[in-house]
Formats: C-alpha cells, sequence, structure tokens
C-alpha cells in the first residue's frame, strides 16, 4: 500500500476469551488450562511506539456492529458463531467489559447440562452446541455429508431435511439462551454474527421464534430486533481502530490506548 510504520497511528489487537484491558492494574485472566494474553499491550507498542489497545475480540466486533448504523445502538447482545462462541454487549449506551473481562461470554452459558466437556472446563456451554465446528459435527452425525461452512450452505440451498432439522435445534438453543440475556438487559437489537449464520440463516430464523417465546411477557410495541451481523471479517478490526481512536460515545469510560499517546490525540483533533 505504500504505507510505511512511521505513519502508524495507533494499534487494535483482538484476543479469543476474556480480557480486562486495565494497563496492568488487574492480572490478565483467561479459561482454565489456557494461557493469558499477558503483556500483548506492551509488546506491540515497545515494537512500534504506537498506542496499543487490546479487548476480547468478540467484544470489538460488538461495538463495531452497534455503531455501523447512522446511530450508535445503546442496547445491544451480540453473539458470534465461529471456532468458538463470544459475545458482547453494549448497556446504556456503554460496551460494556465486566470487572475481569469475562462480560458477554455468552458462548460459556450452561446450554446442556448433560452436554459434552468445553474448553473453559464446565460442560454443555453454548459453545459445544453453537460453534461452527460443533453445527458441522452435528450435522454429520445426524448423517449429513457437511465437512465445511460452504458445503453446509450447499446443503441449506437444496433444502436437506437433515441439515434443516439440525439447525433448527441449534438456533432454538441459542435463541432461549439468548432469552435469558435479553429477559436481564432488554436490549433493542440482538446480533447474530459469523460466516455460519450466513451459509444458513435458518439459524436467525429460528433463534428470533425462540426469543419472542422467551420475552412475550415484556409489554413493548417495539419487539427485539433480531439480526444477522453486517460486517462479516471486518468487524473486529473496525471495532479496534473505533476503540484506539475513541470514536464513539459507546466508550465513555473504556481504557485509553497504553504507551504513546500523542499520535491519537492528533488523530482524535483531526475533522
Amino acid at each position: 500500500t505504500g504505507v510505511h510504520f512511521g505513519a502508524l497511528q495507533g494499534i487494535g489487537i483482538g484476543v479469543p476469551g476474556p480480557y480486562t484491558n486495565t494497563n496492568g492494574e488487574v492480572p490478565a485472566v483467561s479459561w482454565k488450562k489456557l494461557p493469558a494474553p499477558v503483556g500483548v499491550d506492551v509488546a506491540f507498542s515497545t515494537r512500534f511506539g504506537a498506542p496499543v489497545i487490546v479487548d476480547n475480540n468478540t467484544r470489538l466486533a460488538a461495538l463495531a456492529e452497534a455503531i455501523a448504523g447512522p446511530d450508535a445502538v445503546d442496547n445491544l447482545v451480540y453473539l458470534r458463531l465461529s471456532d468458538g462462541v463470544g459475545g458482547g454487549l453494549v448497556v446504556a449506551g456503554r460496551l460494556v467489559t465486566g470487572s475481569r473481562g469475562f462480560a458477554g461470554e455468552i458462548g460459556h452459558i450452561t446450554a446442556d447440562p448433560q452436554g459434552i466437556p468445553c474448553r473453559c472446563g464446565k460442560r454443555g456451554c453454548l459453545e459445544t452446541v453453537a460453534s461452527a465446528s460443533a453445527i458441522l459435527r452435528a450435522c454429520r452425525d445426524a448423517g449429513a455429508d457437511v465437512d465445511s461452512i460452504e458445503a453446509l450452505g450447499r446443503a441449506v440451498a437444496k433444502g436437506d431435511p437433515v441439515v434443516d432439522r439440525v439447525l433448527r435445534r441449534v438456533g432454538t438453543t441459542i435463541g432461549h439462551v439468548l432469552g435469558g440475556v435479553a429477559m436481564t438487559l432488554n436490549p433493542r437489537e440482538v446480533v447474530i454474527g459469523g460466516e455460519i449464520v450466513h451459509a444458513a440463516p435458518v439459524i436467525i430464523e429460528q433463534a428470533a421464534a425462540t426469543l419472542r417465546y422467551e420475552v412475550y411477557s415484556i409489554p413493548t410495541d417495539q419487539p427485539h430486533t433480531v439480526r444477522p451481523g453486517q460486517l462479516r471479517d471486518t468487524d473486529g478490526a473496525l471495532g479496534a481502530i473505533a476503540a484506539i481512536f475513541h470514536q464513539s460515545p459507546l466508550l465513555a469510560g473504556y481504557p485509553e490506548p497504553s504507551g504513546h499517546s500523542s499520535p491519537v490525540s492528533q488523530q482524535r483533533s483531526a475533522p
């Protein structure tokens, strides 16, 4: 592109798992037996001489989805179905991280107490049911010949009844979990991202129907909007850019980038 590192204004990094961006004030944490991303911000700031923001990758994606439209969404629940299942929360106009970085870890809410072990150390988490790999495995176990998201999309396009049953079961489970979250937070939008939902939109359809049932007792003339993610693979990167420069009111109270701060100050004052 012809851009050199001297023009670098800041670096945004999304990491999997929980992350507390408190500039070292709170020790980093991670899931059981997995290494915590300690010192990522310091390493990149030292190497490139630029401010660095590090946060959970899915939380950054949630931020991007919340600010993607003409107006920021002040209450939003984001769920991403990928190799794992993560989430992000925008509550009362603020991106929520929690005291230790676990806010929005919807993928580790128990969906099936008798389910299979999860990498976090629990059993039957939503991730064990609704991750891309779990969905493909469930389709194969049911007799469908799908070994990739592309193959799943072809099966959906053909109307494969076996695949449709599996996807509706997954969508129902997602809807039940999101129903509990929605009853707690009363979001304006529920966004489900990940390439698999674009290949299999019935997941959104079934999750939305189940969610409507779960929250039907909330009196409102503005029902929850349940939609697929708009930004696809760019969502986390766009959220990281917004976080670097605090480009949204949703970031009030969100930690400032660590390291050299003058480039960011110049960028924030630019038109």
